[in-house]
């Protein structure tokens, strides 16, 4: 039973002469007893704000679905193409709007340890490819402007390799650092996805073109809220390491060597492969 009051958790009796030894050892365990209080209020507020990010995460996600569609039968029936990219724009805010409630939400599974994975066997090349595609049909489709639509070139070349995990959120990390590699490559430029196996796993790295990651960013990149764009907040690389560390992996990033003027990155992150037997079995 854990006592209430400092007197009640007072453990042993030193019997001393000085009035020094006995102040010295009731402080001492006056300290210990306010670092303990301490702890408990820290660790109870804590909880509150957890109970309250999840609680707002999921009550901001109930109106977001609705939203959307709505937003897709409108559009839909609309012919009125400066109407269209009116809801267009909204569109894009209310898609940002679901990305960022659901980034809360697994932020706050993740650090509650409720992160939970689903196991399958997969082929990690049509995850890539299906992403690759996705991304591309998505920034199409909300680009105002053509000349934007095929600015960015693609070089993927597939390769087989099964994995076992959770598909959609290996899935996530994908789209998550594609997606990055567009937004932040410039008009003209290229975007290299690879993937090799080397010492039983397989390497899948995402390079782009851009400015590259800022030094000041560079060690702590993969933490909360570590962003210098306006256009993120620096959950999506933190959910993407917590994903593949919880599936055996590993990811980091680097910057490129510069070239032609232009430095970009290339994030790396690895999974453990099945081994060929596995292989056969899956496919």
């Amino acid at each position: 039973m854990l006592a209430e009051e400092f007197t009640e958790a007072v453990g042993f009796i030193i019997y001393s002469n000085t009035k020094v030894s006995v102040y010295s050892s009731r402080s001492f365990f006056e300290l210990l007893w306010n670092e303990r209080l301490q702890y408990e209020k820290l660790k109870e507020a804590d909880e509150m704000k957890s109970e309250f990010i999840n609680l707002l995460a999921h009550e901001l996600r109930t109106p977001i679905q609705p939203i959307l569609s709505m937003i897709d039968i409108i559009r839909s029936d609309m012919k009125d193409s400066n109407h269209k990219e009116l809801l267009d724009t909204i569109l894009r805010n209310a898609k940002r709007l679901q990305r960022l409630t659901d980034n809360i939400l697994d932020v706050s599974k993740i650090e509650r340890g409720s992160l939970d994975l689903r196991q399958e066997c997969f082929n990690l090349k049509d995850v890539i490819t299906n992403n690759l595609d996705d991304t591309i049909v998505l920034r199409n489709n909300l680009s105002n402007n053509i000349n934007e639509r095929t600015s960015v070139r693609v070089y993927y070349q597939p390769q087989d390799s099964f994995v076992e995990g959770d598909k959609d959120r290996i899935s996530q990390v994908v789209y998550n650092l594609v997606n990055n590699a567009f937004k932040f490559s410039k008009d003209g430029s290229n975007i290299t996805v690879n993937s090799k196996v080397e010492d039983n796993k397989i390497v899948v790295s995402v390079k782009d073109t851009g400015q590259g990651i800022d030094p000041e960013i560079l060690p702590k990149l993969f933490s909360k809220f570590e962003a210098k764009s306006f256009s993120g907040t620096g959950l999506g690389l933190y959910i993407c390491k917590n994903i593949i560390e919880a599936h055996g992996g590993k990811m980091w990033a680097q910057n490129n060597n510069i070239i032609n003027g232009e430095n970009g990155a290339t994030f790396y992150f690895s999974l453990p492969v099945l081994n060929v037997h596995q292989n056969q079995l899956v496919s």
